[in-house]
């Protein structure tokens, strides 16, 4: 799995609010272009985001569903993009003082994606990933203030 972390000036609960908020992902997950339906009872264990991927005119309708849950320091998600596959991802949040380490993990676990080698695999994560936990970390803190 490609792994990230990014230190937040935040505590877990105020990053778990953000990531609770299926509405909130399309603006930090890098890739997903928008929303359509969040189902109720998200973030709990079986619940999806009905979200696109890509941009206009090539977007791809596909969901994400929970697969484990531990409010606040833990997310498991399998996310799907097909034709391209699916993918295992980890949020983990530990607390630092008046921060909180948030760390995800991420690699392809079914499909095409699983063909391309694991070292480019990682690196096309990793970098995915920086931005991600950038853009969520603009979130988390800008609601924290």
């Amino acid at each position: 799995m490609s792994t990230n972390t990014r230190v937040m000036n935040a505590t877990p609960d105020q990053v778990w609010e953000v990531l609770a908020d299926g509405w909130l992902y399309p603006l930090w997950v890098v890739g997903a272009s928008r929303m359509r339906e969040v189902d109720g009872h998200w973030p709990e264990v079986g619940a999806r985001l009905h979200h696109s991927v890509g941009s206009w005119p090539l977007l791809i309708d596909d969901t994400t569903s929970v697969v484990e849950c531990q409010p606040p320091s833990l997310l498991r998600l399998r996310a799907r993009a097909w034709p391209a596959g699916e993918a295992d991802v980890l949020l983990r949040m530990r607390p630092g003082g008046t921060d909180t380490e948030v760390t995800i993990e991420e690699d392809a676990c079914s499909g095409p994606g699983r063909l391309m080698p694991k070292p480019l695999r990682d690196l096309q994560l990793h970098w995915r990933n920086v931005e991600a936990l950038r853009r969520l970390s603009f979130l988390v803190e800008r609601r924290a203030q």
